[in-house]
């Protein structure tokens, strides 16, 4: 002992890396490191070598060992996302994320579901979409059009990539109630409603209220899901939301 200070038997120059870690938890349990040391000589080696002293010895070890693999685990991790990263641009040509979506959305358009908005009914709708002042009759042809519209009597069973569906742009459905309805026998168009009477069950709610008039982005997730996933009830479950009244028959059990 000198000045005070307690003679470790650690360096005097600033341990790095493993060796750091080391003498650090052999200072703070009190271990000299010459207790440990495989090449301690055999004068008093039966003292220090007690078996709490090996048994600390072996918990630092574990703790060691575990620091190096999780080191090792980070590493890779990194490795990985380097990859991944680098894959993904490659994938993408290296094009921007906003050249990316639109040519999805130029994919979607030629390989989806065919789906039209009659603006005819509203005068308020949003001008983030394809908009003409043509109309859909002179677009398709008759017997290609399908009218989508909550009050027909037509169940739609099936998406046909050969139709064009319509989707009728309304505000207020207290309003215009039947109105779509109305507007496509006027055109002698096919009508179907969304199965949601078919796959769903109305739910108990305080106003009692029960409503198959969805907006237009609602229709939009249904119809995008069941052309993904050919199953209504996940596709009901991603559109309709709970305020309509509707819920699938295994929530209310």
């Amino acid at each position: 002992m000198a000045g005070g200070s307690v003679d470790d038997g650690c360096p005097s120059v600033e341990p790095e890396g493993e060796a750091a870690v080391a003498c650090e938890a052999l200072r703070l349990l009190r271990i000299e490191p010459s207790a440990v040391s495989p090449g301690a000589g055999p004068a008093g080696g039966a003292a220090r070598c007690s078996r709490n002293v090996l048994r600390k010895r072996r918990r630092w070890e574990r703790v060691l060992a575990a620091k190096k693999r999780k080191r090792q685990q980070e590493r890779e991790r990194s490795r990985a996302r380097r990859a991944g990263g680098a894959g993904a641009a490659s994938r993408g040509g290296g094009k921007a994320p906003a050249a990316l979506a639109k040519e999805r959305l130029l994919q979607a358009r030629t390989s989806g579901p065919r789906l039209c908005v009659d603006l005819g009914v509203a005068d308020r709708m949003t001008e983030k979409m394809d908009t003409t002042q043509e109309s859909y009759l002179d677009l398709f042809p008759l017997d290609a059009i399908v009218y989508l519209t909550p009050d027909s009597e037509n169940v739609l069973e099936d998406i046909d990539p050969n139709k064009v569906y319509i989707l009728g742009g309304l505000v207020d459905e207290s309003i215009h109630k039947k109105l779509t309805l109305q507007r496509a026998r006027e055109q002698s168009l096919q009508t179907a409603r969304l199965p949601i009477r078919e796959y769903m069950v109305k739910a108990v709610n305080t106003k009692n209220y029960h409503s198959e008039t969805l907006a237009i982005n609602q229709v939009f997730d249904i119809l995008s899901t069941y052309y993904e996933t050919r199953s209504w009830p996940a596709a009901l479950k991603a559109g309709v939301s709970s305020g309509k009244g509707y819920v699938l028959p295994e929530a209310v059990k």
